[in-house]
């Protein structure tokens, strides 16, 4: 099954002298439990793609599936509930709430979809373990380092137990050591089966997924399954119940 599936999808900024094709005109399948990056120089179009596969924007042309719904032509209300109940977003920013605590920001997007405060502490709890970090969980995100905010941001697009991660440059901001971090961790989540899209500039961070496509210019210029990977960052995490 392929939990996204975009034809033509395309977006467009500007008119005739000044317009700037971002994404233009790519198909792309991606199956449920694919690990897929998607790398190119900066400007080419890889993070605007990703925002039109989440419904952060708005496609100029082409039609987008999410789990076989058109997310394309659907409301502005319907498309919100569907981010909130298929979609997890990490971003490079972490776009942690600074003046919640680390277990108050995983708990907000269960809360958000109208789940009751016991289901969001506890699924705060079960995720928060998960990614080592049980015991920060009183903390607020100012006080944790890089690669500890971008655990937490990723418990937090895990709350709602969406479909797909997107991830966008989630790495960009964390030096080698924190990078390492956040790695261990897509690939305990590949290893269970979370769909997940990253979109890097980083070579490195590319050569842990499945498959990697390469963007220039708005247009795919290659689709490669990186057959054999075995996940050099495999197994930091018990992922488990």
């Amino acid at each position: 099954m392929n939990v996204l599936q975009v034809r033509d999808l395309a977006k467009r900024h500007g008119q005739k002298h000044s317009l700037v094709r971002a994404v233009d005109g790519v198909d792309l399948d991606v199956p449920a439990g694919q690990m897929l990056a998607v790398m190119g120089p900066s400007g080419c179009g890889k993070s605007t793609l990703l925002h039109l596969m989440g419904g952060l924007e708005r496609p100029t042309g082409g039609r987008i599936w999410l789990a076989g719904e058109r997310i394309d032509t659907a409301g502005e209300r319907a498309l919100a509930r569907l981010r909130r109940r298929s979609v997890g977003f990490v971003f490079q920013s972490f776009h942690l709430v600074e003046e919640l605590t680390v277990a108050e920001n995983v708990e907000l997007p269960v809360l958000l979809a109208g789940g009751s405060p016991r289901a969001a502490k506890r699924r705060a709890r079960h995720l928060l373990d998960q990614v080592g970090l049980a015991d920060r969980a009183r903390r607020l995100p100012w006080k944790l380092s890089g690669g500890e905010r971008q655990r937490v941001a990723v418990a937090r697009a895990l709350a709602n137990e969406p479909l797909v991660v997107l991830a966008d440059e989630p790495t960009g901001n964390l030096d080698t050591a924190a990078t390492d971090e956040v790695l261990r961790l897509f690939a305990d989540l590949r290893a269970m089966g979370q769909t997940l899209v990253m979109v890097t500039h980083d070579a490195r961070v590319a050569a842990t997924a499945d498959r990697l496509v390469s963007m220039r210019d708005g247009v795919f210029v290659e689709d490669t399954w990186l057959a054999g990977h075995t996940g050099q960052f495999d197994g930091l995490f018990a992922m488990g119940d």
